[in-house]
């Protein structure tokens, strides 16, 4: 017994993504959905609110968006609700892997630059730039939280 306790202590030691609590720097390829913006290049701020509503809905308002390839947006994000929620953009696959992950470990913080996690009250941004076209997702992955609703779409148009 304690040979496997000792073995999950040394697993975990050997993953920062585990022995931190975060993922930091998860990315290390380039991404489809783009690349971390500079505030001075932005052309739109796009405001997103995100809570829960009284039918037990969680929303992002709103929850679709239209961009431009090579358009760097500022997500102005306001926490409305009552609970923590996200912000992460992302490919749907990449989306629905990190949701997987997220419900074995739903303390997991996050350090990228495509997610943000706000709590009640609190708001963030994220500066970001789309260098490709096509469609891709926001969502929240505080488990639960995604099956409750709490995603969107973001369409990249060429330019």
């Amino acid at each position: 017994m304690k040979t496997a306790i000792m073995a999950l202590f040394l697993a975990a030691l050997a993953s920062p993504a585990l022995a931190s609590g975060s993922h930091a720097g998860g990315h290390g390829e380039a991404m489809a959905v783009g690349e971390p913006g500079k505030k001075a290049q932005a052309t739109q701020t796009i405001r997103v609110s995100m809570k829960e509503t009284d039918d037990g809905k969680m929303i992002f308002t709103p929850n679709t968006f239209k961009v431009r390839k090579g358009q760097t947006i500022v997500f102005s994000i306001r926490n409305a609700g009552e609970l923590d929620h996200e912000f992460v953009l992302d490919q749907e696959d990449k989306i629905m892997e990190h949701k997987a992950v997220m419900e074995k470990f739903p303390e997991m913080e996050h350090d990228d630059p495509n997610a943000i996690r706000l709590a009640a009250g609190k708001s963030g941004e994220i500066i970001w730039k789309f260098t490709n076209d096509g469609t891709f997702k926001i969502a929240c992955l505080v488990p639960g939280h995604y099956d409750a609703g709490m995603h969107g779409d973001v369409t990249v148009a060429k330019k």
